[in-house]
């Protein structure tokens, strides 16, 4: 792999820090950092791929700027809403859009085995989705428990958003068929546990992922940016750089 000019959008937070220090190991180089504020625009035509873990209201511009510069963008954003997607969809017919929830290579083959497992052991496995992060994570579920929701929702042929139970409190009733739940945990400095629980009549299976370092997501998007430089205009995934179906 030739090396690569990166420009890294959210640089001073946790994941920029962690992505600075896999785009050296991997042999390329930071050409521009930016955080909120500042924009990267005036850097894009000079760097080779795009990379942002910035914050949803910012999404618009970062994708604007890699389309007027022509550049891959690799989106590590999470919180994004139906409108972001929207927006993700417009940029991937202008260049090559890659978002994911969680870049973990780990994770990216548990999504596939989520979605197998759903589609073969059918509507009557309950379905649960756990995640515990760090206490500073602002948003829930993770981007990565949607990322498994949406691969369990896939797997029976439904729409998570139609079929997704979480928050429950109180007098709740039965749980309802064919709903997929999630529960959220946060506290101290865990990286990110996610576990999959399929639980039939009198058995359960479980499929899990420990986060040790955040590198290992930093590692990933660069492996990511990687991958879709030289790619034509489109929206892919993950799945994609693993060669998954």
């Amino acid at each position: 792999m030739a090396q690569l000019q990166f420009g890294v959008i959210g640089h001073k937070g946790r994941m920029g820090q962690a992505l600075e220090a896999a785009i050296v190991d991997a042999g390329h180089t930071l050409f521009a950092g930016v955080d909120a504020g500042g924009s990267i625009g005036p850097f894009a035509s000079q760097c080779d791929v795009l990379i942002d873990f910035s914050a949803p209201d910012a999404l618009g511009a970062n994708i604007g700027a890699a389309r007027v510069a022509g550049k891959p963008i690799v989106i590590g954003t999470t919180g994004l809403e139906e409108p972001h997607f929207v927006m993700l969809a417009e940029a991937a017919r202008a260049v090559p859009v890659l978002q994911s929830g969680n870049f973990s290579l780990g994770v990216t083959l548990m999504a596939h085995l989520v979605r197998e497992a759903a589609e073969r052991l059918g509507p009557d496995w309950d379905i649960e989705v756990l995640e515990m992060h760090h206490r500073m994570k602002v948003d829930a579920p993770s981007g990565t428990a949607k990322l498994l929701g949406e691969a369990a929702a896939a797997g029976r042929g439904i729409v998570l958003s139609d079929n997704m139970e979480s928050g429950r409190h109180g007098m709740t009733g039965a749980r309802a068929q064919g709903a997929i739940g999630f529960a959220t945990l946060r506290g101290g400095t865990v990286a990110g546990e996610h576990s999959v629980i399929f639980a039939g009549s009198e058995e359960r299976l479980t499929l899990s992922h420990s986060a040790e370092n955040r590198m290992i997501f930093a590692r990933g998007a660069v492996k990511a940016a990687e991958w879709l430089t030289g790619k034509p205009a489109g929206r892919y995934g993950m799945n994609d750089v693993l060669g998954l179906g």
